[in-house]
């Protein structure tokens, strides 16, 4: 780093903090200056001619004079492309073994001395300098590798060379994914950094990115294509669009770069409609987790002292205002039963298995209740009835000084990050030193999910990680472990290079399995603020609160879509209230938009001098908007069975919650293009307001009928429309012949219906909540016809009458728009 590179990155820190944020920091600078190798003269290689090839199981190995490509397409439809011996396993981002090849596939030569490999959904070719081309059986393209190229030294290097690969794609395509990116959802021309709690290289991208993940989505004419770089060492992909001739007949292709630092050049494709790609994708990386019931309803997350007079109070304020309540995240900013060790936001580190509340416990806890963690589980006990479960924030930091009980039990375990020369690393944190788990350590795992014993014990149902990228506090430079951190990475030795990015995700998979053991009566559930591929197996994201202006909006929308295209259905960022409310009116916007998100928490957060927490709470937004709150809140406790649909049909199939809405009709250029409304499920389109003042918006139709929900009218897709966008909510559009489970008088599911288009039929579909187990439980299948007169008729499958009750939405006169 040259100095203005220094000057930049230097973060202003007061206090004590400030004296230990530059400690860690330079410590963590020396540490890497002894632990990593020295940057040598390097020099570039391209694989060469080919020279020959080796069938193999599903494909086969063509051989250059400087490397070698394996081909290998898996029964389920992906095909896997590994550069210098590099195989599918050892990966974090696989579910299980790697899938079994596909026995008809076979490697065979191409003309101009390539080679290809023919399936039923690619068709993969290899030139005969290492060009790859992955077209669609009928031959349109829809990527093209160019050969890639290493920069190596003399000295081989731990974890092999970086490496740079550039590709072409159809001019028309559109670019998403990348894990949550505040730029999206469609992703604009750019440099896009492929580090958990970095920013990207573009202005827009100073926000740090909570969850960067090696997945591209591109859609275009020929078909919708998953990229997936197995690699999680620390890169950037570039993008640009391409220019369609404008009468010239010649294209400019879109164009894709990747840039690692290292690691292995693997990465699997995967091809056909959008549901496919998506379910071919989990089928490779994991079902996602289904979330229990509360889990789907309003949570908020409570900072304060945590005390039983104020979590009752939170519940009793709740219900006096008639707000629905179904879980607590408590993140008063100290530990339980140890001292905290937070590193950038509020501290908060996991209790030792087994020790007395009281033993080491944090000023916290001793003024915030007179009988501590007694009192805490009397008021668990007494929201848990009330139908309210509570949540614990739990952050990796371990306070480093002997005598915290968490911190001597792992010191003896041996579980905690160490640098080259063997010593524990020592990361910077709030009230201390802290140190690492290393997760990637199967004994570490281990260790840390029996931690939990005490928070099970105290009523806690489930637990979110926050500053599991890790964060590390540091004045300068990046706030994370330092590079030449060693870790066990499942015994086969690597450093925080590796690392970084598979931290989060090694952390939620203990927290998953320390969950399961202690409660194997229910399906655990792990709330992750950072990850990888493959963390939905355990659980889902919060994402970081998004910017404080309108902007955050555009935010939220952008890392919901990005997650789940990447095989993250259940996402969602905290719709946070100070005491100072500068506009009650984004506030409201925000929570309107979260209640048809996946996660929907509110939070009490940086209160006013001298101000309660009641200032902050949901119900501070004055009673000019109370009502309107209220309304939000209650539309999503209607909406719960719906959900909860969509939640096992992701587990099902992979297909997210909240969908682009070119999820359908990924042809349609003006719907790929469309970044300001989404699609929950098949049967709803929600058009959130995104700019103060707005009474009206331009809604973009798919094709086909949509009745306006709140009015009745009926708008005919394709087609623009201009609807009305009142404080009482957001515009949502039901999909003509929809049948939308929804909870109905008494709790009771109905069947909320809108009608077909005259001479064709609808559907819809209901999986109900299966309880605390792994249960599976039936789907049921409902098809919906137009009758004489207007009427509409429900059957089941099979033509079996319908045990729900049923309510028809009525429609006004069609508009065209």
């Amino acid at each position: 780093m040259d100095g203005r590179g220094l000057v930049r990155s230097v973060r202003v820190v007061g206090g004590g903090r400030g004296a230990r944020a530059l400690r860690a920091a330079w410590r963590r600078q020396r540490a890497d200056a002894a632990g990593l190798p020295r940057q040598r003269g390097e020099r570039a290689r391209t694989p060469g001619e080919a020279a020959g090839a080796e069938a193999g199981p599903g494909g086969g190995r063509v051989c250059f004079a400087r490397s070698a490509l394996e081909v290998r397409v898996t029964a389920g439809g992906a095909v896997f492309l590994g550069w210098d011996g590099a195989e599918p396993e050892p990966s974090y981002a696989l579910a299980g073994a790697c899938p079994e090849a596909d026995p008809r596939a076979r490697l065979e030569p191409d003309k101009d001395g390539g080679w290809r490999v023919v399936s039923e959904r690619m068709l993969v070719t290899v030139s005969r300098r290492g060009a790859v081309e992955v077209r669609t059986p009928g031959g349109a393209l829809l990527r093209r590798d160019r050969p890639p190229r290493w920069w190596e030294s003399d000295e081989a290097a731990a974890g092999g060379p970086r490496w740079m690969q550039r590709s072409e794609l159809p001019a028309d395509a559109r670019f998403f994914g990348l894990g949550g990116r505040s730029a999206g959802p469609r992703l604009p021309e750019g440099a896009y950094r492929l580090w958990n709690g970095g920013a990207d290289a573009r202005g827009r991208g100073a926000v740090p990115v909570p969850v960067a993940m090696p997945v591209l989505v591109s859609v275009a004419d020929a078909g919708t294509l998953l990229v997936f770089h197995d690699n999680s060492w620390d890169g950037w992909v570039t993008v640009r669009e391409g220019v369609e001739g404008r009468g010239s007949g010649h294209d400019r292709p879109a164009r894709c770069e990747v840039r690692m630092s290292g690691g292995p050049m693997r990465y699997w494709v995967v091809a056909g409609a959008p549901s496919r790609v998506l379910h071919g994708w989990a089928a490779l990386t994991g079902a996602p987790a289904v979330p229990p019931r509360w889990a789907l309803g309003h949570q908020h997350v409570h900072q304060g002292r945590a005390g039983e007079s104020e979590l009752r109070q939170l519940a009793d304020g709740h219900r006096a205002h008639g707000l629905p309540l179904s879980a607590v995240a408590l993140d008063s900013g100290a530990g339980w039963g140890g001292r905290a060790a937070g590193t950038g936001r509020a501290a908060g580190a996991v209790p030792s298995a087994g020790t007395a509340p009281s033993s080491g416990s944090s000023g916290a806890d001793r003024s915030g209740d007179a009988d501590g963690a007694a009192g805490r589980s009397q008021a668990a006990a007494r929201l848990r009835a009330a139908g309210v479960e509570l949540v614990s924030v739990v952050r990796p930091g371990v306070v480093a000084e002997p005598g915290c009980p968490v911190f001597d039990s792992g010191t003896a375990a041996d579980v905690f990050v160490r640098d080259a020369a063997g010593r524990t690393v020592l990361g910077g944190a709030r009230r201390g030193d802290a140190a690492f788990p290393d997760f990637t350590d199967r004994r570490a795992r281990k260790w840390w999910g029996a931690l939990f014993a005490e928070r099970v014990e105290q009523g806690f149902t489930a637990v979110w990680h926050t500053g599991d990228e890790p964060t590390s506090l540091c004045a300068f430079g990046e706030t994370t472990l330092p590079r030449s951190a060693r870790h066990a990475l499942e015994g086969r030795g690597g450093d925080h290079r590796e690392g970084h990015n598979l931290y989060a995700l090694a952390m939620a998979k203990a927290g998953c399995a320390g969950m399961r053991e202690l409660r194997p009566q229910e399906r655990p559930f792990v709330l992750a603020g950072s990850g990888w591929a493959g963390i939905q197996r355990y659980g889902g994201i919060a994402t970081a609160a998004p910017e404080a202006g309108w902007e955050g909006l555009r935010t939220t929308l952008s890392l919901v879509l990005g997650l789940g295209l990447c095989g993250v259905p259940f996402a969602g960022p905290d719709v946070a209230a100070t005491a100072r409310r500068p506009s009650p009116e984004l506030y409201l916007r925000r929570l309107q938009l979260a209640a048809y998100l996946p996660l929907l928490r509110t939070r009490t957060a940086g209160r006013a001098a001298g101000a309660s927490w009641e200032a902050a709470a949901p119900w501070g937004v004055g009673e000019e908007l109370l009502g309107h709150v209220r309304a939000a809140l209650a539309e999503r406790e209607r909406l719960l069975p719906y959900l909860m649909t969509l939640a096992q049909l992701a587990h099902r199939t992979g297909t997210p919650y909240v969908r682009p809405v070119w999820w359908q009709h990924p042809r349609d250029r003006a719907l790929r293009d469309c970044v300001d409304a989404f699609l929950l499920g098949d049967a709803l389109l929600v058009a959130p307001v995104l700019e103060a003042g707005a009474r009206s918006r331009a809604v973009r139709l798919p094709p086909g009928r949509w009745y306006d929900t709140r009015t009745g009218r009926c708008h005919r897709g394709a087609a623009t429309v201009r609807l009305p966008t009142p404080l009482a909510g957001l515009p949502v559009l039901a999909r003509a012949g929809s049948a939308i489970p929804v909870r109905g008088a008494g709790g009771r599911t109905e069947l909320e219906v809108w009608p077909p288009v005259p001479g064709r039929t609808g559907g819809g579909l209901l999986i109900p909540d299966p309880g605390a187990g792994g249960a599976r439980p039936a789907a049921e299948r409902f098809t919906v016809r137009g009758g004489r007169g207007g009427a509409v008729l429900v059957e089941g499958e099979d033509g079996a009458a319908v045990e729900y009750a049923v309510r028809v939405g009525r429609p006004h006169g069609p508009s065209a728009g």
